[in-house]
């Protein structure tokens, strides 16, 4: 019982869902609908601006040098992750829909996180510089290469187009890079104000779930969701999740890299964006199909934090006294 009492979900987490029910019940309609998609487009560049801000380039050229990590990271984000989701198509659409089983093909395409990646690498004492440049990279090649992942994969008639790879550029990418150059002059305040820019953050994904699911009960998504498909989403997410985190685990340890990459390769290899996968949906579904999109989203980024939270304490308390004082230096190359 303790243990289930240590899992409760955080605020943030309540938040969300809290979010979905207020849009299940109060969606925003005609005039007000397009008012809230302004306001999200414009709340979405502004979250890529700050990270492109608050992005330090040294960090990120601490750890670049270690091609090796960085491929094995990048082969669990952008391969092992679609195989399983494409492995599973023959069963899963049975199972829990078509709309959920390409919400989870949309989940599997998706980038690392950054902040969650980082913290936990460092709580078990891993590569940091190394898990803080393959988040980076992660989060930036996934701009490009999830919409056309999606476009390949999910094989969705208008879902992707031209229009929506230059809406991608111009709202993610150029919000970033803009933030990147301006970093000169405004990162000593983003640095001083982490909490004010951590609640743009998070206030813009719950924009942006609030304005998915409002459009998705307009189109009546929860008379097209049974209990069961909901049940079911919840055990395909944590399997899929399990199967990740043995896969680096043991891939890891048989490629040869030493505990403190294998920390790094675990906790960057098996994670999916919360923060980049809702605008992203946003920008290329439409309808009740962004809402199916983003439950299995919000549904695996909560079994992800509270399995690699255990996880991360679980390599704390097994390492070396001289790891445990603090991230360890790069090995393993």
């Amino acid at each position: 019982m303790s243990r289930l009492l240590r899992y409760r979900p955080d605020t943030y987490t309540i938040a969300l869902f809290a979010t979905v029910a207020l849009a299940s019940v109060l969606p925003a309609r005609g005039d007000a609908a397009r008012v809230v998609g302004w306001v999200t487009d414009a709340a979405i560049a502004l979250l890529f601006f700050l990270h492109g801000a608050r992005l330090s380039r040294e960090a990120v050229l601490a750890g670049a040098t270690h091609w090796r990590l960085h491929l094995v990271i990048l082969g669990s984000t952008f391969v092992l992750f679609p195989a399983l989701g494409l492995a599973a198509g023959g069963v899963l659409p049975g199972l829990i829909g078509e709309p959920l089983y390409l919400g989870m093909l949309f989940v599997c395409v998706l980038p690392s996180t950054v902040q969650s990646s980082i913290a936990f690498t460092s709580i078990a004492g891993g590569n940091v510089p190394a898990a803080v440049c393959a988040a980076t990279l992660s989060n930036l090649i996934g701009i490009f290469l999830t919409p056309l992942m999606v476009a390949v994969l999910m094989r969705l008639p208008g879902t992707v187009s031209l229009d929506a790879v230059w809406k991608i550029v111009f709202q993610l990418f150029v919000p970033f890079v803009a933030g990147q150059l301006a970093r000169g002059w405004i990162g000593g305040w983003v640095e001083r104000h982490r909490k004010l820019v951590g609640f743009t953050d998070r206030s813009t994904i719950i924009l942006v779930v609030y304005a998915a699911f409002g459009e998705a009960v307009v189109e009546g998504i929860w008379h097209q969701l049974p209990p069961t498909h909901l049940a079911l989403l919840v055990v395909l997410n944590a399997v899929l999740l399990a199967v990740v985190l043995a896969a680096t685990t043991f891939g890891s340890r048989a490629l040869g890299f030493g505990r403190a990459d294998e920390i790094a390769i675990v906790f960057c290899g098996s994670k999916k964006s919360l923060a980049s996968g809702v605008p992203i949906a946003k920008v290329l579904f439409a309808g009740p199909l962004v809402g199916m999109t983003v439950l299995p989203l919000m549904i695996f980024h909560q079994i992800q934090l509270m399995v690699c939270a255990e996880l991360a304490r679980r390599y704390a308390r097994g390492a070396p006294k001289a790891e445990a004082l603090g991230p360890a230096a790069p090995q393993g190359r």
